[in-house]
């Protein structure tokens, strides 16, 4: 049984500022779920409150069928990892350290890591193409490295639904497709749920298996990439045309979206 993260009739804000008035989503099954729309529409909010890191204005998330915030951070933790947009730790820390620092839901404040605790953190680094860097400084790393030494002290949790906010913004293309061909691996292999705020279109439709847009605080389109990508959705969530085709890659059908110009109307 998959683990399922549900909202109801979320209002979202910062202080006074609402952002959004009324959610619902529900993610019940095992799958990518990429949420994209413009700056501002609300994208890392609503990852945020699903990630138990923002309390709600109003209305529910429920992990499992119980309020997220009203359960221990340790359950959840054992539960959901988060890899949010920015993400800080002492240069002169060791990647290995990084990664054991997943553990902590399972050893606690004071404890000490058993076995079980050393054998998933090395699972993590393994699974993530860590394992030669573990006794590197974060500060000699790449930034594709960086990312990977996060993702693997989150998979150290041994989650069963994963949280990235923007993990490809200060990635170069190479890297940016090694990661999230990477979390499309992980996805199958471990059945992890994946949710993930991503601005590239185009990653959104080849990666993941839903899609939902968000504009102005509101779900504007939630469903497979070929029903949420389209021209007409495209000119409404970001003000531009754009060209939707079909290519063929590999064997397989990839959905490509190529935005070509600017709506004079949008807004409007």
């Amino acid at each position: 049984m998959s683990c399922t993260i549900e909202a109801r009739q979320l209002a979202l804000g910062y202080g006074e500022n609402i952002i959004s008035s009324c959610l619902d989503i529900t993610i019940d099954e095992p799958e990518i779920v990429a949420i994209i729309g413009p700056n501002g529409s609300g994208k890392s909010t609503l990852l945020k409150a699903l990630s138990r890191l923002l309390l709600p204005v109003a209305g529910t998330v429920l992990l499992n069928g119980k309020d997220i915030h009203r359960m221990r951070p340790r359950e959840v933790a054992r539960l959901m990892a988060v890899v949010p947009q920015s993400v800080q730790a002492p240069g002169d820390l060791l990647v290995r350290d990084l990664i054991a620092t997943g553990r902590a839901p399972y050893i606690g404040l004071f404890g000490q890591p058993a076995k079980a605790d050393d054998a998933a953190a090395l699972s993590a680094a393994v699974a993530t193409g860590m394992e030669d860097l573990l006794f590197r400084r974060l500060d000699t790393l790449s930034g594709g490295e960086r990312q990977r030494a996060w993702l693997a002290m989150a998979l150290a949790q041994q989650p069963e639904i994963l949280m990235l906010d923007e993990p490809t913004t200060y990635l170069d293309v190479h890297h940016q497709l090694e990661f999230m061909k990477l979390v499309k691996k992980l996805h199958r292999e471990r059945h992890l749920t994946v949710v993930m705020v991503l601005h590239d279109l185009n990653h959104a439709a080849r990666f993941s298996d839903r899609i939902v847009a968000m504009k102005n605080g509101e779900i504007f389109a939630d469903g497979k990439a070929g029903d949420v990508l389209t021209a007409e959705n495209l000119r409404s969530l970001y003000g531009v045309e754009a060209t939707v085709i079909m290519i063929e890659q590999g064997g397989c059908e990839q959905l490509v979206c190529l935005p070509h110009d600017i709506c004079n109307s949008h807004g409007a």
